[in-house]
């Protein structure tokens, strides 16, 4: 099982010829997740190979277009290529209206349900869960409602110790108990204590997603300890009163909410157009947070 997520698009409103709009694809124990879908994703879709027919869950986080104007375009090349597989959204409430008007007044007609799951961008609350993953989100601070989401792996079972398994007389109906953390008693009255014979489940992992946000810490408790955050960093400190009028974030910043989350790793991009390179946004970051990766469209990151 992998968890994993590919970069589609890491720039800010304005695309320029290295970085598209924002769009990320997450692969999280076989569950297939597309966040945000600016202009051009399904472009990057097809050029970086990514199955988009698996895709089961798409998270808009809010109604600026750079996060949302490609997804009639995505939705449409799916029913083109045969999808009758059910696909649910999940964004601000407008967003239905958005996409059924433009497929109604395009005539488009689409062979797989759509369902939507509206969010308000006020309140934390699960999305989704079933029994390996668990989608969460969260009220970020923008200049219209903003939703953060985390993706997290269910708790893992304990691993079954083989040596330890052969000749103890434990059976094949025994073994869900032991890595349940269960101990077991056969039809004789034997124990058999699970620390015996597993070892200590693989910490789960979870992701942390940020998109247009000013520097808020009131979002730390809802991505603290996360094993990956990724965090908007539109500008560098001597734009930071740009940032503050954008209600965006400097790299600094985001370096600094991922200290205070206490995270593993920090990823950050939604970069502006202005900015020849990131040495500058990476510096900064560095500063604050050491492990720190300036994306790059095209690239993917392990959540590890």
């Amino acid at each position: 099982m992998s968890f994993e997520v590919t970069i589609l698009g890491s720039g800010a409103a304005v695309p320029t010829s290295r970085r598209n709009p924002t769009s990320q694809y997450v692969v999280c124990n076989d569950r297939h997740i597309l966040i945000d879908c600016g202009e051009g994703t399904q472009m990057q879709i097809r050029k970086l190979g990514v199955k988009f027919q698996r895709i089961n869950h798409i998270l808009i986080s809010h109604l600026h277009g750079d996060h949302f104007f490609g997804l009639v375009g995505l939705l449409s090349t799916m029913h083109l290529m045969g999808r009758d597989k059910g696909l649910t959204i999940y964004g601000p409430e407008e967003l239905e209206g958005i996409v059924r008007s433009q497929l109604e007044v395009g005539g488009a007609r689409l062979d797989f349900d759509l369902t939507f799951v509206h969010l308000n961008g006020k309140e934390a609350k699960l999305l989704f869960e079933d029994r390996m993953i668990e989608i969460h989100t969260f009220p970020l601070k923008h200049r219209i409602p903003t939703n953060g989401f985390v993706i997290k792996e269910k708790p893992k079972e304990r691993q079954l110790i083989s040596d330890a398994i052969k000749g103890s007389g434990l059976k094949l109906e025994h073994f869900p108990r032991l890595k349940k953390g269960e101990n077991v008693t056969d039809e004789l009255g034997n124990v058999f204590e699970f620390e015996d014979f597993t070892y200590p489940p693989k910490p789960s992992l979870s992701y942390a997603y940020c998109s247009d946000t000013c520097y808020w810490e009131t979002i730390v408790p809802h991505i603290e300890n996360v094993t990956v955050l990724y965090h908007e960093a539109t500008f560098v400190q001597k734009d930071s009163e740009r940032a503050k009028a954008t209600f965006h974030c400097t790299a600094e910043q985001a370096a600094r909410i991922a200290a205070k989350a206490n995270v593993r790793k920090l990823l950050i991009g939604h970069l502006s157009a202005r900015y020849e390179n990131t040495d500058v946004h990476m510096s900064e970051a560095c500063t604050v947070f050491n492990n720190t990766i300036v994306v790059e469209d095209g690239e993917t990151y392990k959540i590890a």
